[in-house]
């Protein structure tokens, strides 16, 4: 009796041992999975890099779709973004990185610090330039897709893996040289715009900007075409007749290619963009920072100027034949070190000189 009692026991405390072991496996390997995503997080932030959200749709960094834009107010000062095939300048830039990292930039694109991009305050979105660092003769080709960089009178901002590539990282400035790539950027546009083909730039992983195709009109209606007879008339007498070669007729089309063919062979010989493109060439002859303080219609106004600015250092006047009427630009330098020219800067516009500007020449 007493063994048929802990028979028709046994069965049910087995049930509720089984039971309780399948929630306490769960908890274990619930456990183990917090283990290990616990510790790839920490390996992302110890690579200085955090988790981010879903991959970026646009993969080559265009931004979903071609910006130009209005003039905008950024801190009392206006920009005036345009297309400007011929642009150069040289200046200094810096670099932005994690405050923005996956955050849309001014086109739609996201920003990605541990790619190569750049921020412009007025070139079209996206453009393709060149920024070479005059201090140590790098370059690279970077699409610009956002807007900046607002403080100390700065060019262009790198995204942080282009700082990185052009050597400025830790130094956090640099003087570089900012050239438009004007057929590239062109061509990077048409495709935007939905007008040219896809260029290899913007090919990078990125799938085409969909586009509605244009209604095909229907095909026009023969014209009609009478029966015509023909035959072979005999040379006038006393006329030799030369005999007709297969190749008499052609016509030699080698460097003429159709338009649309001249455009997809120009897209597809482009270099590529970022760090496939980094290059290393001699280092320049490293350009003279001045500051600006203002340009003046009257000449004693530039020389009060001279005045006020000379305990700060050499101070000299330009006189500027542009138009009619000269102008006389007053500027401070020339000055070797970025960080002492932000200081100078500061120190002349907290004199009044409210329109000083950093200026970089031969």
């Amino acid at each position: 009796m007493i063994a048929r009692n802990s028979l028709s026991h046994g069965a049910p405390i087995r049930r509720w041992a089984r039971g309780l072991l399948f929630p306490l496996v769960a908890v274990v390997a619930l456990a183990g999975c917090a283990e290990v995503q616990f510790i790839s997080q920490a390996a992302k932030e110890f690579d200085g890099r955090t988790a981010r959200g879903p991959a970026d749709p646009d993969a080559a960094g265009n931004g979903k779709y071609y910006k130009v834009g209005n003039a905008y107010q950024i801190r009392d000062i206006w920009y005036y973004p345009k297309e400007d095939a011929d642009y150069v300048e040289e200046g200094i830039a810096s670099w932005y990185g994690p405050n923005f990292d996956g955050k849309p930039t001014a086109n739609g694109a996201v920003f990605d610090q541990w790619k190569v991009s750049a921020a412009h305050r007025t070139l079209p979105m996206p453009s393709i330039v060149r920024v070479t660092n005059l201090e140590n003769g790098r370059s690279l080709k970077v699409k610009v897709n956002d807007r900046g960089p607002f403080a100390h009178n700065r060019i262009i901002d790198m995204s942080r893996r282009g700082a990185q590539l052009l050597g400025f990282e830790t130094q956090g400035t640099a003087l570089v040289r900012v050239e438009l790539l004007a057929d590239e950027s062109r061509k990077l546009a048409a495709y935007m715009q939905g007008e040219g083909p896809r260029p290899r730039i913007a090919a990078l992983g990125q799938q085409p900007v969909p586009t509605k195709p244009a209604p095909e009109a229907p095909p026009p209606e023969a014209a009609p075409t009478p029966d015509v007879d023909s035959e072979d008339l005999a040379p006038p007498p006393g006329v030799e007749v030369a005999t007709a070669t297969d190749d008499a007729f052609q016509v030699d089309m080698r460097g003429k290619p159709t338009s649309q063919d001249q455009i997809t062979r120009d897209a597809d010989d482009l270099e590529p963009v970022g760090e496939a493109s980094l290059k290393v060439g001699p280092i320049p002859a490293t350009p003279d920072i001045f500051i600006q303080a203002g340009a003046f219609a009257q000449h004693v106004n530039a020389v009060q100027a001279q005045a006020l600015l000379r305990s700060l250092g050499p101070v000299e006047i330009q006189q500027i034949n542009k138009s009619q009427t000269p102008l006389f630009r007053v500027r401070l330098g020339p000055i070797r070190d970025v960080n002492r020219a932000d200081g100078l800067l500061a120190s002349i516009q907290g004199a009044g000189f409210t329109d000083a500007h950093i200026v970089v020449n031969r």
